[in-house]
């Protein structure tokens, strides 16, 4: 059900929170990337947009399919956020290592713009020292050698000129830049991948942290980025900031976590747990005047019926996170959103319902790639 607010209650909440306001770090960033900065500030403070990796790209039993995704199917709309990923662009192969060819990433992502929604990229490059390595490969001090060597630091910014291209390469309709979402260098507080935590001391890690946002920014005049911060579960505040690169290189803070069930992970805990990391990484976004967002969860398979209303629900409800995306519909064994006949399908419609969880139809009314203005009848904001 979509929910009409009436004007004059408009105005009373989201006015007050348009003076915290701020913009993109990127004094050069685009009207439109600007415009979608200011209005995720604005549609943050009432309530939280859902997204889902590869969401127009393949699904439980298809592939390329004009028009289709499972969520969709499901409730008849498509996520606000749709998340891609940008591994072995840099190798300039096809592509990527999900086998979702680049030229219909692009394709999709031109589409989701045109409808209102919003599109965020991850990468998973491979290893700079050895290319045949995949990002997986756990080869300690790989940015280290990364720095010290000309030969490989050259090779790391002709892989970011691929994603500079990339990026440039994203139009819409009136040859304007679309505007994205960046999450590079992810999920470091662990080790699994070669800039992780395990491979990089702290100062490696933000010094490369930098040069990735300079290169694309100064360099190869990359404007259409919001730069995304992203490690994997942490224990504190100390924890989560120990490799934040600084204020002048991130736009929003972000964080992933998956519920993997296990007699130390039930769902009473996870949801106490993170739940009680939202409200730390919402307390450093005040300080910092910084979107924040769960850039990457979920539950593999969903055997739990009800774990939209009853597990993901209460963490995200009620919080100051721009948005939640779960991962992608990859093959019966690794999905993590819901198609139709699914264990979870009915619940993920309760869940759809609430009033303060946006789709795809609810932020286009909301013309985020323009100067923010008051809601649209239509709308559940």
């Amino acid at each position: 059900m979509h929910k009409i607010f009436l004007f004059c209650l408009l105005n009373i909440l989201v006015l007050p929170g348009l003076v915290a306001q701020t913009l993109p770090i990127d004094q050069q960033a685009t009207p439109e990337t600007k415009n979608l900065y200011l209005n995720l500030q604005r549609l943050a403070k009432k309530g939280i947009m859902f997204g889902h990796q590869d969401a127009l790209a393949y699904g439980m039993g298809w592939k390329y399919e004009e028009g289709r995704s499972d969520v969709k199917e499901v409730v008849g709309e498509y996520p606000a956020v749709v998340g891609w990923d940008l591994g072995h662009l840099e190798l300039k192969r096809p592509v990527n290592l999900d086998s979702v060819p680049f030229d219909a990433m692009r394709k999709f992502a031109q589409q989701i713009y045109a409808r209102g929604g919003i599109n965020t990229f991850s990468w998973h490059p491979n290893n700079p020292v050895d290319p045949t390595k995949d990002t997986w490969f756990q080869q300690d001090s790989t940015i280290k050698r990364v720095f010290a060597d000309p030969a490989l630091m050259a090779r790391y910014a002709t892989w970011l000129d691929e994603v500079a291209d990339f990026f440039k390469s994203l139009k819409g309709p009136k040859g304007e830049a679309i505007p994205v979402i960046f999450r590079p260098l992810h999920e470091h507080t662990g080790s699994w991948f070669w800039w992780g935590r395990g491979h990089s001391t702290v100062a490696e890690y933000t010094r490369f942290w930098r040069f990735t946002v300079d290169y694309l920014r100064n360099q190869k005049e990359v404007h259409n980025v919001l730069y995304a911060y992203s490690p994997d579960r942490f224990e504190s505040r100390e924890d989560y900031l120990e490799r934040y690169p600084g204020d002048s290189y991130v736009d929003i803070l972000g964080f992933d976590i998956y519920h993997r069930p296990n007699p130390n992970d039930s769902i009473d805990y996870f949801v106490a747990n993170t739940k009680q990391m939202v409200q730390t990484l919402s307390e450093i976004g005040k300080e910092k005047n910084k979107l924040i967002t769960l850039s990457e969860t979920g539950l593999e398979q969903l055997p739990v019926a009800d774990w939209w209303t009853n597990t993901l629900l209460p963490v995200v409800q009620d919080t100051d996170l721009s948005y939640v995306l779960v991962w992608r519909n990859g093959r019966p064994d690794h999905f993590y959103a819901p198609y139709p006949g699914q264990a979870s399908a009915e619940d993920f419609k309760k869940f759809y319902q609430q009033p303060d969880v946006f789709f795809q139809k609810d932020v286009a009314a909301e013309n985020i790639y323009k100067k923010p203005a008051k809601s649209k009848k239509g709308s559940k904001l």
